[in-house]
């Protein structure tokens, strides 16, 4: 059986800390707010599918260095080479572009660890979109979140946006933010159901953090199941939905963590979970 040994990664172009059962991925360019290149988001991609065979690590925390999130994709490294394609009539090469990075979305999807976004400052363009694929995010009342995809003569329709920000924050809302490229405040966010909650800048990497360690230390495995069934039963009618989550609950019931839970219900204790 395949295995990927999270503690043993070596990013080549972000940080990467593992500390107990939580990893910390860290976009780690300051100096420009944090952008993506062809390269980071080749290595995004990659690294979320290898998750799926990662035993060491139950939840991961994505953050960004500096004050700010990500300001999207680099204008010099990504944006220039992408009009160089267009001049060229290189449709082919910009069809590659536009699939690997919505393959990021999808391989964050369907890792079976939660992912935690702890969004400071400027969160942009495909920043703003790392944060939508996550599965919370906590932000801070200066973060500035924009689907700027219509200022640069772009659709809104971005790596899954049209799919995934309505259902988070509303049609109307994201109808909103995804046609005008305005920012949404980090106040708009948390009313809108964008953010969970909102804390202070210095506050931010250990609230993730520690929300992190706390699902860490529950049943995992449960976790795991939860997001296949909040993924899939997107486009399921009720009658699917029930029956899909009948299977997961009994697949559950299987786990020791289930049995582990009941024997500290009796004991009065609080319950260990190992995520099996």
């Amino acid at each position: 059986m395949k295995k990927f040994v999270a503690t043993d990664y070596v990013p080549r172009h972000f940080q990467w800390e593992v500390v107990g059962k939580v990893a910390t991925l860290t976009l780690n360019r300051p100096e420009r707010k944090n952008p993506l290149t062809f390269d980071s988001y080749g290595e995004l991609r990659d690294l979320f599918r290898e998750l799926r065979y990662a035993t060491d690590v139950k939840v991961v925390v994505v953050t960004g260095a500096g004050g700010n999130f990500c300001s999207g994709g680099d204008v010099h490294e990504i944006i220039g080479p992408l009009v160089g394609m267009q001049e060229a009539g290189d449709m082919p090469g910009l069809l590659e572009f536009t699939r690997m990075t919505g393959d990021a979305v999808v391989e964050m999807r369907q890792c079976p660890q939660p992912i935690i976004a702890a969004v400071d400052g400027i969160c942009a363009g495909a920043g703003a979109i790392l944060a939508m694929a996550s599965d919370m995010r906590i932000g801070t009342p200066r973060t500035k979140t924009a689907f700027l995809f219509t200022r640069v003569g772009l659709a809104g329709a971005d790596m899954g946006a049209c799919n995934i920000l309505p259902r988070i924050i509303g049609a109307g809302r994201a109808s909103e933010l995804l046609y005008t490229g305005r920012s949404m405040t980090g106040e708009e966010g948390e009313r809108w159901g964008f953010y969970n909650r909102l804390v202070s800048p210095e506050d931010l990497l250990a609230n993730a953090q520690a929300l992190a360690r706390e699902l860490a230390d529950g049943p995992t495995f449960a976790h795991g199941m939860t997001k296949k069934c909040l993924q899939q039963e997107w486009s399921m009618g009720i009658a699917e939905a029930i029956e899909a989550e009948a299977q997961a609950q009994a697949i559950c019931m299987q786990t020791r963590d289930y049995a582990r839970a009941y024997r500290a219900f009796v004991g009065k204790v609080k319950p260990v979970f190992e995520g099996n």
